[in-house]
């Protein structure tokens, strides 16, 4: 029953995202046309027959309506197209998505920039996750086992700071230190295994500090449970009652916040890559926000949109399986 319920739960959540998805895709298309300027508008002026010919075969210069038709049409997975249908698709390209040309970048379509720098975001997103959950957890747990000691508010004011101070201070202040005064990391580039502690570290301690607050509430309201009671009266050890009964409720508040979390550090911080100048897709968002690279805009937050809905789904089905008083509605 309970695996019905689930796939009955997440096909009810995977129907609900394509409206979603759509309005998220509209918005972003029609706010981007409406920012001033273009693609291709530049300081110096260009001469209009050239600009004429540029629209054309961009089809910038067809209607609105037309230009979103059109890209809605392209953007959907070739397998639903009549004419694929009928000449019989290859599996492996039958559900991709094209997102057409870069704007910025001529003769590279999106699909191949986020195929390119897609992979150092999520090298960066995972090392800073391990170093946020590393981190993390042990303070929250122990803030919370001491609680109004010196050492839960030793722990509360460490998580506090990193919640306070942004990352495009905190990055800086790490390359001043441990870049140019000690030279025991690169200042910026992404070509050494050792050029990945500075980003990731600065990226995960900001998450760090999130996760160790949380972990402190979800435990102390877990540690005051009856059950929690009763196994200390049963004569359980602190260890067992703490790792065993109370860690798994304690939890639930970090899990609810990985979710959006992941998809987050997973996609790589654009500051934290324009800071470190690592060539991932965070840096080619703000590129092409600048550049108003409409395609490669569009494309980069369809992927984003689409991450943080489905690790919120598999948050939800992960809070039901560490939870059973939850149920999957």
């Amino acid at each position: 029953m309970l695996g019905q319920a689930m796939l009955r739960f997440i096909a009810r959540r995977l129907l609900e995202t394509i409206p979603v998805i759509f309005v998220i895709i509209t918005a972003t298309f029609f706010m981007i046309r409406f920012v001033p300027g273009g693609p291709f508008t530049a300081e110096k002026a260009v001469p209009p027959e050239i600009q004429r010919n540029i629209d054309a075969y961009y089809h910038l210069n067809d209607p609105l309506w037309k230009q979103y038709r059109d890209y809605m049409w392209k953007i959907c997975p070739k397998a639903f197209h009549p004419q694929e249908l009928r000449h019989g698709p290859d599996l492996k390209a039958a559900f991709g998505m094209d997102f057409g040309p870069s704007f910025k970048y001529a003769n590279r379509t999106v699909n191949e920039i986020i195929t390119d720098t897609l992979p150092a975001s999520i090298s960066l997103g995972a090392i800073a996750l391990i170093v946020a959950l590393a981190l993390g957890l042990p303070l929250g747990v122990l803030a919370a086992i001491k609680r109004n000691s010196w050492i839960d508010y030793l722990c509360s004011s460490v998580s506090m700071i990193g919640i306070c101070v942004p990352t495009f201070v905190l990055g800086p202040m790490l390359v001043l230190v441990f870049g140019i005064y000690l030279g025991w990391f690169n200042a910026s580039g992404w070509y050494e295994l050792s050029d990945r502690v500075l980003p990731a570290a600065t990226l995960g301690c900001v998450y760090a500090a999130y996760v160790a607050r949380l972990t402190r509430g979800g435990m102390l309201e877990v540690l005051g449970q009856d059950y929690i009671r009763t196994a200390r009266a049963k004569g359980a050890s602190e260890t067992r009652v703490i790792f065993k009964h109370a860690l798994r409720g304690g939890l639930l508040p970090v899990v609810a916040f990985l979710g959006p979390a992941i998809a987050g550090i997973m996609t790589g911080s654009f500051v934290i890559e324009t800071i470190f100048q690592i060539p991932g897709l965070g840096r080619q968002f703000v590129t092409s926000a600048f550049s108003r690279d409409y395609n490669l805009i569009l494309g980069t937050v369809i992927l984003y949109a689409t991450l943080i809905i489905a690790l919120n789904l598999v948050v939800d089905v992960v809070q039901v399986w560490l939870n059973p008083k939850l149920k999957f509605e």
